[in-house]
């Protein structure tokens, strides 16, 4: 499948299932990902719906087109030479938020901070350790996310899914999605988060919102909040925390092109200014081997890197 195949009649195809102002052609993708780095997509298609998502999946699975689903990409890096595919992006649509009971219930494209906010809002306790991570619902469902001693996984009742080719809805509990350390089953079988039920506990409001406030200061203080990156870029390797390791091995500050090992917190690769994804991936590959080098510990990145 060529580009100029996905650029005319692939094009054309998702214009009429997602409408012309939905596709586009080209799509920076620094500008749809929270590192501000990265190449361009070949098409990027922002779907509206689950029916919509559906119908799009099908389309491309049958077309034979490589595609991603993308939420606010705050957990992903794409490559210079950008995405030879299409990114399937989740609208307006998919950020909806309901209370039933002592449950939220939030649409994937929910920032988990704004899930947070509303949980404290109802005087719900359970969601406060999420209020600062910079992601969606759907992609901390993914890859089970989690900060200050809590998960998501501790706290999801039920998630509801699309098979990756788009055909077939289904709903998992936390137990059913294998949720681990950064990881669940979705890693594998590629589908998609469309909602998430929190079980949550009634609380006081007051003092949910003096732990949110808590947390907030700590991240402020700590870590490198003023500039583009994607979090915490290393998995915490068993027995160590990546952060200090790469502290000790004297990496902090170090810099290749506007890609930094973060001043503030060694566990976080930020872009000062003009960083491209090549600078970022150079500066992983110089932290990964010098961290081997001193203390025989391989360093895993639990930032998604994509493209060519």
């Amino acid at each position: 499948m060529t580009t100029e195949r996905i650029a005319d009649g692939i094009r054309d195809e998702l214009i009429a299932i997602t409408g012309e102002e939905h596709v586009i052609k080209d799509a920076p993708m620094a500008e749809y990902t929270s590192f501000r780095a990265g190449g361009a997509a070949d098409l990027m298609v922002s779907v509206q719906s689950p029916e919509q998502l559906q119908e799009v999946l099908r389309f491309l699975t049958g077309e034979g087109l490589p595609h991603m689903v993308l939420g606010n990409g705050s957990n992903i890096l794409v490559r210079d030479g950008g995405y030879h595919g299409v990114i399937v992006r989740t609208g307006e649509g998919f950020n909806t938020m309901r209370l039933e009971e002592d449950a939220l219930v939030c649409g994937s494209g929910v920032s988990l901070a704004m899930a947070a906010k509303a949980a404290a809002n109802a005087g719900l306790t359970g969601l406060e350790f999420a209020s600062g991570i910079p992601g969606s619902v759907g992609g901390g469902v993914f890859m089970n996310a989690g900060a200050y001693g809590g998960e998501l996984k501790d706290i999801l009742a039920e998630a509801s899914l699309l098979s990756k080719d788009g055909s077939a809805f289904a709903k998992a509990t936390a137990e059913e999605l294998e949720m681990g350390y950064r990881h669940t089953r979705l890693h594998e079988s590629g589908e998609i988060v469309l909602e998430a039920v929190f079980h949550l506990t009634p609380g006081d409001r007051e003092e949910i919102w003096k732990t949110m406030a808590d947390l907030t200061a700590r991240r402020n203080e700590k870590q490198p909040v003023t500039y583009p990156s994607a979090g915490s870029f290393f998995k915490r390797p068993e027995g160590y925390f990546a952060g200090k390791l790469i502290q000790d091995a004297g990496l902090k500050g170090l810099s290749v092109g506007g890609a930094q090992v973060s001043q503030l917190h060694s566990g976080f690769i930020i872009n000062t200014g003009g960083a491209t994804a090549t600078d970022i991936l150079q500066l992983m590959q110089i932290v990964q081997a010098r961290v081997m080098e001193q203390f025989g510990v391989a360093l895993e990145p639990e930032v998604r890197i994509i493209g060519e």
